[in-house]
């Protein structure tokens, strides 16, 4: 159990990614990026295929990060600069390997930690013939469609709620670490001013002698 939670931890503190396929098909995934660099990832995808890029940063100096997207012919079909969070949802109109890059370049100190979710193609329908049926759905068939919707809006929340608990723990660790670094500061502080106190009255009460000596008869 312990070597199991300390090879989860240094997963998470390194590369921390989480691999979820839907029925249309994805990739989530949480990574560091440095300062001064760029991280890019590659999909190849049939032309008239949608696909969807949410983006949030979760730690690292001001939340912000840059993030564009190319199309095979190397053609921007997305760029934005310094944003925390953003989606982008499109449908290519070639066929070809898509590139989308995170960069943190304009930073020179600031690690980044980001998360993305790379969902691919339209969702399919949860009932066979759903979008051919001239009949209303029965009231099962209704209750299945809304319970796959709550389903759907549960998953959002709990990634959502996920990503929040991530910064707040963060920033929590962040705080605990300057308080401590303060409260160290403080002590050796207090520890040579009190020093200096005792060395200062003992000034004050020592005796000062004169010089011995004096003249001969």
């Amino acid at each position: 159990g312990g070597m199991r939670g300390g090879m989860r931890g240094l997963v998470l503190g390194l590369v921390l990614c989480a691999l979820r396929v839907g029925p249309a098909g994805g990739t989530e995934l949480t990574f560091e990026l440095p300062d001064s660099h760029r991280q890019c990832f590659h999909q190849e995808l049939g032309r008239g295929l949608k696909f969807t890029l949410d983006y949030q940063v979760i730690t690292g100096g001001h939340y912000d990060v840059d993030c564009y997207v190319e199309d095979p012919n190397g053609r921007t079909i997305y760029k934005e600069t310094k944003k925390q969070y953003d989606s982008f949802p499109h449908r290519a109109e070639v066929e070809g390997v898509y590139t989308f890059c995170f960069s943190n370049e304009f930073s020179t100190f600031s690690h980044k930690t980001i998360y993305f979710d790379f969902q691919v193609g339209d969702e399919p329908p949860i009932l066979p013939d759903m979008s051919n049926r001239v009949t209303a759905l029965t009231q099962m068939e209704s209750a299945c469609v809304t319970i796959h919707e709550a389903l759907n809006t549960v998953i959002d929340s709990q990634t959502h709620y996920r990503l929040r608990e991530a910064q707040d723990r963060s920033r929590a660790e962040d705080l605990n670490g300057r308080v401590s670094y303060w409260s160290v500061g403080e002590t050796l502080i207090l520890f040579v001013v009190s020093i200096g106190q005792v060395m200062l009255l003992k000034s004050f009460f020592t005796e000062k002698r004169p010089g011995s000596g004096g003249a001969g008869t």
